[in-house]
C-alpha cells in the first residue's frame, strides 16, 4: 500500500501532500462565480504566473506576493473548495476515491496527466493577454468542471 491509501490528508508530510498535485493546471485558471446560482465557471484563461508548457506555477514559492488572492490548498480547506475539479488528486483522496490511473504517482510519469486529456496544457491563454479581467468570460470552459480522464 502507498501513503495516499493509508494516510489521511492531515497525516501526510509536506512532500507527500505536494506530490498529490497531478500537474493538470486546472486550479490555475481564472474562475467566475454566478451571483444568482453560486455556480463556479472556469475559463480557458490562466493566471499570470502559470507556465502553460510545464503546467506549473512559474513562482510557486512566492505566488501569493504576486497574486494575493491565490488560494493555498490545505487538508483543512479542501472541503470548502467545491470548485476544485473532480479529477483533482487532492479532491479524489478527500472523497475516498483514490488516485486515477493517469496520476503521476500511479503511472510513474508526469506526462500521463497530459496524454489522458486531463491537463490544460496548450489550451489556455494568459490573463495578461486580456484588455480587461472580465474579458475572461469570453473564454468560458464549463466542460472543465466534469471528471476528466480515465480511472
Amino acid at each position: 500500500m502507498t501513503f495516499w491509501q493509508t494516510k489521511s490528508l492531515t497525516e501526510m508530510t509536506r512532500q507527500e501532500w505536494e506530490s498529490l498535485c497531478d500537474g493538470c493546471g486546472l486550479c490555475c485558471v481564472i474562475r467566475f462565480e454566478d451571483e444568482d446560482t453560486g455556480d463556479v465557471i472556469p475559463t480557458r484563461v490562466h493566471c499570470k504566473l502559470f507556465d502553460p508548457a510545464s503546467c506549473a506555477c512559474s513562482d510557486y514559492a512566492n505566488r501569493r506576493e504576486h497574486v494575493p488572492d491565490c488560494i493555498k490548498l490545505t487538508p483543512w480547506n479542501i472541503e470548502a473548495l467545491a470548485w476544485m475539479p473532480r479529477s483533482c488528486g487532492y479532491r479524489r483522496i478527500h472523497e475516498g476515491r483514490g488516485l486515477a490511473d493517469w496520476h503521476p504517482l500511479v503511472s510513474g510519469s508526469p506526462e500521463t496527466v497530459h496524454s489522458a486529456g486531463v491537463s490544460v496544457r496548450g489550451q489556455t491563454i494568459s490573463e495578461l493577454a486580456l484588455a480587461m479581467p472580465e474579458d475572461a468570460l469570453d473564454f468560458e470552459a464549463p466542460d472543465w468542471v466534469a471528471e476528466r480522464g480515465i480511472g
